[in-house]
């Protein structure tokens, strides 16, 4: 009996080793040298942590909780950390850049919902809470992002759009080799991405496969988004509407009456139902003001 019981204990001991191992692991995550040795090339202080921290908390802390205070949601699988924590901590700033770009499982990448400038000064915010922190400044220089020229070609044939990449600086032509390139059309809800993520060759060309069947305006034109991120000249995004999409002559989703419209455009049965809600409500408003009145009434008159 009493072997048993020692055999359950030892069971029981190796069961929630397991599990904590496999919650470590599942908070692992594979980043890639190259990501874990970038750096910021914004100097990290009170400024740009008291910013990082406006960005926090519109966009982190509804999951990851108060900085310190251990009360992220526990209901997600696995469960948020907290940043501040020893854990989070040894990460490089590269590694901390990487998850925030990336995303993964209920977290959503902040790549193309946040500028690099606000997600280096989010983590601005995460390192003021690390007292031993010791910044190293990125070699990349963003007053170099204007020297930078984006051309983009597009060949019918193919349905294939190539991005070249090059910097006008005073010594000459320096083509950006090793980019990393992501080609983006508006949408009616955001940017949508098209292909994978790709960086230039060494000729500073990246080529991109163009969806045939995408819906664009009246003529068919689309506005299509290049962002691309050098290590020495930072993060760039050129903007260009192109004719290759096709030509849809539909209204645009608030041109017609819709949930998400003003009021004058809403749905009739919503502005009816609204304006009967509120009439109703009123009216019993009335109906107990006046019947109150009336025991006053009885009750001064008793």
């Amino acid at each position: 009996m009493l072997r048993n019981n020692i055999n359950i204990k030892i069971t029981t001991v190796f069961i929630i080793i397991a599990f904590f191992c496999l919650q470590i692991n599942a908070q692992r995550w594979d980043i890639p040298a190259d990501k874990k040795a970038k750096n910021s090339y914004i100097k990290f202080d009170d400024n740009t942590a008291k910013e990082g921290d406006a960005i926090y908390t519109k966009n982190c802390k509804s999951c990851h909780g108060d900085m310190g205070k251990a009360n992220a949601i526990k209901t997600l699988n696995p469960p948020p950390p907290d940043l501040s924590s020893a854990l989070t901590q040894a990460l490089t700033d590269g590694e901390l850049l990487y998850i925030l770009n990336t995303g993964r499982n209920a977290m959503p990448n902040f790549k193309n919902t946040l500028s690099e400038e606000e997600r280096w000064k989010s983590i601005s915010y995460i390192r003021s809470f690390n007292k031993q922190y010791v910044q190293v400044l990125s070699k990349t220089d963003p007053t170099k992002s204007k020297l930078v020229r984006i051309n983009l070609n597009f060949d019918k044939k193919t349905n294939k759009i190539k991005v070249s990449v090059i910097a006008n600086e005073s010594t000459g032509v320096v083509v950006l080799k090793d980019a990393e390139i992501m080609l983006f059309v508006n949408r009616y809800f955001g940017k949508l991405q098209i292909d994978k993520t790709i960086r230039t060759d060494s000729e500073g060309n990246a080529i991109f496969s163009f969806p045939k069947d995408l819906p664009g305006d009246k003529l068919g034109n689309l506005d299509v988004i290049i962002k691309v991120n050098d290590e020495i000249y930072g993060e760039i995004e050129s903007v260009n509407k192109l004719k290759i999409g096709i030509p849809t002559d539909k209204p645009s989703l608030t041109a017609k009456r819709a949930i998400w419209n003003v009021l004058k455009l809403a749905p009739w049965w919503i502005i009816i139902t609204y304006t009967s809600i509120v009439l109703g409500v009123g009216f019993f408003l009335l109906l107990i003001i006046k019947n109150l009145l009336k025991i006053r009434k009885l009750g001064e008159s008793s």
